[in-house]
């Protein structure tokens, strides 16, 4: 089964504020057949955000903590978690057990710097299960 539906620690999208860099301006040179369009510039915080997932998904709430801003704004399926410690006492524990054991899959990743301002879009999909039946969310 195949279903269109968010998943916050899947299809969240997070905002980093990073400290400009020297070359907060070099593009990184794409392959035009590649799904991930992610300059240089904004390679740092990628690796972020795939520190993040990963974290999420072994249920490593402290890590979750550290990489998220105390003041961070998560939007998920209509609603908000308004900071950190929302996040954490209330859907951290429940995305981390969902995404127990899944195979996750980027199919696309769009990044961008504009000084000290880093966002990354991540659409994946997920392959998990759901009452003992194969689930796939994109």
């Amino acid at each position: 089964m195949t279903m269109k539906k968010p998943v916050a620690a899947v299809l969240a999208v997070l905002v980093l504020a990073l400290s400009a860099s020297s070359n907060a301006h070099e593009e990184a040179t794409q392959d035009p057949t590649s799904s991930m369009d992610v300059p240089v510039a904004a390679q740092n915080a990628t690796e972020v955000v795939d520190r993040f997932g990963a974290a999420l998904q072994k249920a490593d709430l402290a890590t979750v903590e550290a990489i998220l801003d105390p003041d961070v704004l998560i939007l998920e399926s209509g609603g908000a978690e308004r900071n950190r410690k929302e996040y954490l006492g209330h859907h951290a524990p429940a995305d981390a057990k969902f995404l127990k054991g899944a195979h996750i899959q980027k199919t696309h990743r769009t990044a961008r710097r504009d000084g000290d301002l880093v966002w990354v879009g991540t659409e994946s999909e997920v392959h998990t299960q759901k009452d003992g039946k194969p689930l796939t969310l994109l």
